[in-house]
Parts: structure tokens; sequence; C-alpha cells
């Protein structure tokens, strides 16, 4: 049994604690919008904040989260920097398929909370886990751009 405070709540699961946090969340607690891409962290899609920090869920297992806050992407758009982001992402159409962009918009809130006015490099150095098959690239950097203008 662990408790693990995801979105603002506790939620108490029985599992074993080695367990990846993503099967956690998709499977035991039902939300679904994290989603599995690689299994091994290569990929991005299974980005959640742990503590403000984006993680790839898929590796990290329910022990290193106990006693963290775990946000996903149905409760970014709470937080003041994926609140902007959400908005950019519609305004600019990012989304093609749309399979990465969970993952896509959890890296860029987390990045717009630690740094208002991102350069080319700091999107990059926080953009380069996430893999988007699509190639919307372009449309994700002017998107945490307008995003970090505040729009």
């Amino acid at each position: 049994m662990a408790t693990l405070n995801i979105n603002g709540r506790d939620v108490t699961v029985d599992v074993p604690t080695d367990m990846p946090i993503l099967w956690v969340l998709r499977d035991v607690v039902g939300l679904t919008g994290t989603k599995f891409g690689c299994g091994m962290a290569l990929c991005g899609a299974c980005t959640v904040h742990l503590d403000g920090q984006p993680i790839r869920s898929c590796v990290t297992p329910v022990a290193a989260a106990t006693g963290k806050k775990i946000t996903t992407i149905e409760a970014i758009g709470d937080t003041p920097a994926g609140k902007k982001v959400q908005r950019a992402w519609l305004d600019l159409e990012v989304v093609q398929c749309g399979y990465c962009q969970s993952g896509q918009i959890m890296s860029a809130s987390a990045l717009l909370a630690k740094n208002a006015h991102p350069s080319d490099a700091d999107i990059d150095g926080a953009m380069s886990g996430n893999i988007c098959r699509c190639g919307t690239y372009p449309r994700i950097r002017a998107a945490i751009k307008q995003a970090a203008k505040g729009a």
C-alpha cells in the first residue's frame, strides 16, 4: 500500500512499490492523459511533474513518489504556467496526431514555471527528451514563446 498525492489529492493504492508511476496513473487511478511511449524514458510521452520537476513516469517507481506531489496533464492547466502553455498550444494549433503532446505540455510547463523568459537554448534543453513523430517542433517552440509572453 502506498499513498500518493496526485493532482492535489491523496490516493491510496495497493500496488508494489517498484511499479512505475505511469501504470498506477493509467491502470489503477484511471488518469489516462499520461501516455506510454517507449517504456525506457527516451521519448517523453509519459512526462509528469514530481514536486514540480518533469520526470519520466514509465521508469519512476511508486516508492520515489511517496511523500511528493505528482501533477499530471489532467491538472497542469490549474497552474499558471500550465494554463498559459495549454492556451498557446490551442491558439497555435500545435497538435497533429497528439500522442506526445501531454508530455510536451508537461515539459514546457515545467520550463516556464522555472524560467519565465527562456532562450531558444533553454527551450531546446528542456524539450530535448520529448520526441514528436509528426515533427511539430516549430509549432511547439512558437507556443512556448507565446506562453512566455503571457498571451
